[in-house]
């Protein structure tokens, strides 16, 4: 057993709201520099849709993550040596125009405009050429099922559905999906960096770009299947989401949670058995990742555990944090949170929670179905979505959530506690009412459970940030070597 401590969040996608309130101060603090205008390190997608940016799910055209090869993982996008024989020709690199051309406005043509007898206008402005641009993508052109009926069939999401017939208005369905960098336990972006600027933290899994080691290859960009690897087109480097790290270190959670006013995230430390991951990568069947990643999770609660973990040189302040973790119990006790995309192999470690849904408009015809197949969004899509494909963890998870609200329902009501619903999931009123808490009225506190940098004193800290992350100033292009 090989315990390392990893820091993980959990979103609530049955509470989120779509406003976008996360991405904007992660824009605000981390990408409001010269280079970084089109990079979103957390932005808001519509389900169903093709996303930001484009199809990025679909790896046969972007061939990132892994697969298993004669038995053994293997880069999709091919190992080292073919890297190497094609280090100046990457063909999965997405393009500009896969994301959007960054644009602003002559805002001072309307200020300054003379008096006419129309109002002034002003056209979209590319910021990276200075020329006008004709607006055709943006990093939320699908808000809301925005051209559903363009883009909808192109979500790999609905394989094994017919996808022309949920664009229909009676079976249409949405919800959304915020996304951020998922700092996995086996990150394809690391494995593809030819030049080892791509790190995962040993105290806590954070994965960081050295941005003096970085040389431009943006092999990073084309290997991480989420697509949540960026080119600074100014500096010639590497940039992504670094999980907040100043804050956490102070014990502070992520700006995206902070800000967020639907309340759905959770983000906690967890320990997880550095041994067991290589097998659960190599699982052999898609569906077999999920279960596999969670036996990697360890419960912090265990004895035999603790003594590893202290062993292992975990602080005893983050040791107490892993059994306060607000994610724990989410993604294994109730087993309700669940991996985004686990097919990819990099086992991530931002999960989510399916979302409800109203009934569809077929539900009357079909009373004696189990209710999540009653539910407006399909399972298949979910599963799809976030254990590949395989159903069963996704209909536990609505099933419990279900239980949930019909027990908090009767209990509200005055009405006789529906003991059978929640056992039909294997929960009891004790579990129901400590999920209820969580999900619903938990405070700062309880949401996140971050514990604090155990590095040296604050002179080794100033010493050591310029090691990693981003730099004071962006310095010269990188030469190519």
């Amino acid at each position: 057993m090989k315990i390392k401590a990893q820091m993980t969040m959990v979103l609530n996608l049955d509470k989120c709201l779509g406003c976008h309130t996360c991405s904007i101060p992660c824009k605000n603090v981390w990408t409001n520099r010269r280079g970084a205008e089109y990079m979103w390190f957390n932005n808001v997608e519509t389900k169903p849709g093709i996303g930001y940016p484009k199809q990025w799910e679909d790896q046969t055209r972007h061939r990132g993550g892994w697969r298993l090869k004669n038995g053994r993982l293997a880069l999709a996008a091919g190992g080292r040596l073919h890297k190497g024989l094609n280090i100046f020709h990457n063909p999965h690199l997405p393009v500009i125009d896969d994301y959007y051309e960054p644009w602003t406005y002559d805002y001072e043509k309307l200020v300054g405009s003379p008096e006419r007898r129309h109002q002034p206008s002003i056209r979209p402005r590319s910021q990276v050429t200075g020329e006008n641009l004709r607006l055709t993508w943006g990093p939320n052109w699908e808000d809301d099922l925005a051209g559903l009926t363009e883009t909808g069939p192109g979500d790999p999401n609905f394989r094994g559905l017919e996808a022309r017939a949920f664009m229909e208005f009676r079976n249409v369905f949405m919800f959304w999906l915020p996304r951020l960098c998922e700092h996995c336990l086996n990150p394809a972006c690391v494995a593809s960096c030819p030049s080892g600027a791509l790190y995962k933290r040993e105290e806590d899994g954070i994965v960081l770009v050295d941005q003096e080691r970085c040389r431009g290859w943006r092999y990073c960009v084309s290997g991480c299947p989420y697509k949540k690897v960026y080119f600074n087109w100014e500096s010639g480097r590497a940039e992504k989401c670094l999980f907040c790290y100043p804050r956490v270190e102070a014990g502070q959670t992520t700006l995206c949670a902070h800000s967020c006013v639907g309340r759905i995230r959770y983000v906690g430390v967890l320990l997880v058995d550095a041994e067991r991951v290589p097998g659960a990568a190599a699982a052999l069947a898609d569906a077999d990742v999920y279960p596999a990643q969670l036996e990697t999770i360890l419960d912090p609660h265990d004895p035999e555990v603790e003594r590893a973990a202290a062993a292992a040189g975990i602080p005893a302040h983050v040791r107490e944090a892993a059994r306060r973790s607000p994610v724990y119990p989410l993604m294994k006790t109730w087993r309700l949170a669940l991996p985004l995309h686990p097919e990819f192999r990099t086992l991530p470690m931002v999960w989510y929670v399916p979302p409800l849904s109203p009934l569809g408009p077929l539900a009357e015809e079909a009373q004696g179905a189990a209710v999540v197949d009653r539910l407006r969004i399909p399972v298949a899509y979910l599963a799809n979505l976030l254990t590949a494909g395989d159903e069963a963890p996704v209909r536990l998870a609505l099933k419990r959530l279900w239980a949930l609200r019909r027990h908090m329902r009767a209990q509200r009501l005055g009405e006789p506690p529906d003991q059978a619903a929640l056992e039909s999931v294997g929960l009891d009123p004790g579990q129901a009412a400590a999920m209820y808490r969580l999900l619903a009225l938990a405070p700062h506190g309880e949401r996140f459970v971050v514990p604090t940098a155990a590095g040296g004193p604050l002179a080794d800290a100033h010493t050591a940030q310029g090691r990693c992350g981003f730099p004071a100033a962006a310095g010269p292009t990188p030469e190519g070597d």
